[in-house]
């Protein structure tokens, strides 16, 4: 059975509380507004939706804290567990499953409702910012503080985005298998592709030897976010083979030709899956790039908004 987002936890608790508070503050802000004049952060209102923004500032940080604290296991737990291991070993699965259980219902579940929170808490904090500043900007530290609301809030959509799709098709690229594993078939592939051109002419001795040497998986940042190599060794070798498949018609060359374009094409597929495998994961740990320096960087430019309007009220 397929767990439910943690977008929709508990019903979707936190969307419908995010509508509430939205809806809430837009009908206030229309009432609050003077007749034909401007908005803006310095009245009443303002100041209450700034309270209330850098509250919810404050509650998304600590979610970015609470969520690197392992969780605490109390010492009876601990001491239970070392009982269940000197049991037999069905009763102490059994154990061990209750214990996983509770400590799901405990730990993983609570930073479930902590992450849908603080998916929710991001777009109503965008709507309160900018009923804040009555949507008015100009150079200076407090469009700063709200333009980096802004960047945070959408590079944490981004991120939700990004573990929401890329788990599944990181499952659907190599399945039940690990990294480490198509690795090595591929360096089990590069060694049965070079003893098996061995017998061959120097042109495909040397598309091999640039096929097993040159083919890189991963590099710089953005080779691994687009995982893709400009004229891959082993695509290139792959086409060559093809070509002088087609082109060698005597002799034992063109089945030993057919065996070993068959390795190199087994080697593109695992490479392509790799390079796959490198990209989506590039793609998932890109945000955290920028949403934990933005976030700091929005700590800050906020500690000087609030110290800014307490030295000029």
């Amino acid at each position: 059975m397929e767990q439910p987002s943690f977008l929709a936890y508990r019903n979707y608790r936190y969307l419908k509380i995010t509508g509430l508070v939205i809806t809430a503050a837009l009908i206030a802000y229309l009432l609050a507004r003077p007749a034909g004049g401007a908005a803006y952060g310095g009245t009443i209102f303002g100041y209450a939706l700034g309270i209330a923004s850098a509250l919810i500032v404050l509650v998304l940080t600590w979610y970015g804290i609470r969520k690197r604290r392992p969780p605490k296991v109390p010492e009876r737990r601990e001491a239970d567990r070392r009982k269940f291991a000197d049991t037999d070993a069905t009763r102490c699965q059994s154990n061990r499953r209750v214990i996983n259980a509770e400590e799901s219902w405990r730990h993983g579940t609570t930073l479930q409702g902590w992450l849908s929170m603080h998916v929710y808490l991001g777009i109503a904090l965008v709507v309160l910012t900018s009923l804040h500043a009555g949507f008015r900007v100009g150079w200076n530290i407090h469009t700063l503080a709200y333009v980096l609301v802004l960047l945070v809030c959408l590079s944490g959509l981004y991120g939700t985005y990004a573990y929401l799709r890329y788990p599944r098709l990181i499952t659907e690229n190599i399945g039940e298998e690990s990294l480490d594993d198509l690795l090595l078939k591929i360096s089990e592939a590069d060694e049965l592709a070079t003893h098996r051109a061995t017998d061959l002419p120097s042109e495909v001795k040397t598309l091999v030897s640039r096929a097993c040497r040159d083919t890189r998986l991963g590099g710089k940042f953005i080779q691994q976010i687009s995982g893709r190599q400009h004229d891959c060794p082993t695509k290139l070798a792959v086409e060559r083979l093809r070509e002088l498949g087609k082109e060698l018609v005597d002799g034992d060359q063109p089945r030993l030709i057919r065996d070993l374009y068959t390795v190199l094409l087994q080697k593109q597929r695992l490479v392509d899956m790799v390079r796959k495998e490198i990209s989506l994961n590039a793609r998932m740990r890109f945000w955290l790039y920028l949403h934990a320096p933005l976030s700091i960087a929005l700590l800050a430019a906020l500690l000087a908004h609030i110290l800014t309007i307490l030295i000029y009220w």
